[in-house]
């Protein structure tokens, strides 16, 4: 039997490539039992196994008497008991429609989420598949084209077990990848609503040109977006696409997806362009003297392809992903700033997914690469 999972070194990761200490601290053995007792059947903690090194939640598997189970745990200002249900719903739609989620335990009052103190906390059974990514950063790629196919066919499935679930939008709360500025027929209008309802985003971009910034991108990018994306149906959709969202079978099939925290309404060429701007660059090393070799334009036709043996996207379809693509992370980074000014603290985290997430992603494909790549997926891997 392995050993339990210390809370004392345990580490997260950062904004760039190291691990740092914890803003949420691990969940504890006490904790972990204090939230349990809310659950019938639930056998008593034996041990915490692991801690998940992501950093905007605490997470935690813990073997009892009868099953493993994964608690997960938030802020409440993060995530209220309302936020939680609108996740769980989805959760349970898809799982209904036959695809392997994790399950939701609930609580003897039939309860999805539990509220203690300052945190909310939901419970999960473990689900099947092996966690191969699990300790890798969000922005990592796939380990092989192989994969990336898997991903496509997997995200494929989503969407269409998605397909009936017809709940509104989601309600404004941080760190989920919403879908009002680029649906919009006026981004920039759409972006001063956006940050106009979140004070701390607000003061954060005061003393910024971000106004200018902004225009400057949709100006490069947003020409004929507007009708695009309208012709989408809407849908909801996983929006946070990477591999360590995935638990895979030994042959490499996507057997399970979980992490539904960034789901919300938006559409199918908007979920696609987010699963590739997650793989198939290697935006950590962005600005690290290697920018025109960040990018893998096969790993981005893997996934497409995949995604095509169980759903066709058609010309209009595949043409609304590489319009989205490079203006597709702006509002889950506005969203990550303002987290980082609002509710952790961090000025140097809010700094750098403005200038280095929000502009530096956007901007890269502007460059020479960037246009490459964007012509290699629209001719099918050749940038002529």
């Amino acid at each position: 039997m392995t050993a339990a999972a210390s809370t004392t070194d345990h580490l997260v990761h950062g904004m760039g490539l190291a691990l740092e200490a914890p803003v949420w601290p691990a969940i504890t053995s006490h904790e972990a039992a204090e939230v349990l007792a809310r659950y019938p059947g639930a056998a008593p903690v034996e041990a915490l196994r692991w801690h998940s090194p992501r950093p905007f939640s605490a997470v935690t598997l813990i073997e009892t008497a009868g099953d493993t189970l994964l608690l997960k745990r938030h802020d409440r200002r993060v995530r209220t008991i309302a936020g939680l249900v609108e996740e769980h719903a989805f959760i349970t739609h898809l799982a209904r429609a036959g695809l392997s989620v994790p399950e939701v335990l609930r609580t003897v009052e039939g309860a999805s989420a539990v509220a203690l103190g300052d945190w909310t906390y939901e419970l999960h059974m473990r689900a099947a598949g092996d966690d191969l990514y699990r300790d890798q950063q969000s922005w990592t790629p796939f380990r092989s084209h192989e994969h990336a196919h898997a991903a496509g066919v997997a995200l494929a499935r989503l969407h269409r077990a998605s397909e009936g679930f017809d709940a509104p939008a989601r309600t404004v709360q941080p760190l989920v990848a919403s879908f009002h500025i680029l649906s919009a027929a006026d981004p920039m209008a759409a972006t001063e609503a956006y940050v106009e309802a979140r004070p701390a985003l607000a003061a954060f971009l005061a003393g910024r040109r971000w106004r200018s910034r902004l225009s400057a991108l949709f100006a490069a990018f947003g020409e004929g977006l507007a009708p695009l994306v309208a012709a989408q149906r809407p849908l909801w959709t996983h929006n946070d696409w990477h591999p360590s969202n995935l638990l895979w079978t030994a042959s490499g099939v996507v057997e399970t997806v979980f992490d539904f925290g960034l789901a919300d309404r938006t559409c199918a060429a908007y979920d696609l362009a987010i699963a590739i701007e997650r793989t198939a660059f290697a935006w950590l090393e962005l600005g690290e003297g290697r920018d025109d070799a960040i990018a893998d334009p096969m790993a981005a036709l893997s996934l497409i392809a995949g995604y095509e043996t169980i759903t066709p996207l058609g010309d209009e379809g595949r043409e609304a992903i590489l319009r989205l693509l490079p203006l597709v992370h702006i509002e889950f980074a506005l969203s990550e700033i303002d987290y980082f000014a609002g509710i952790v603290g961090d000025a140097a985290a809010a700094s750098l997914a403005w200038d280095g997430y929000l502009l530096g992603h956007a901007e890269w494909f502007m460059s020479a690469a960037g246009r490459d790549f964007l012509a290699s997926l629209r001719n099918g891997g050749s940038a002529r």
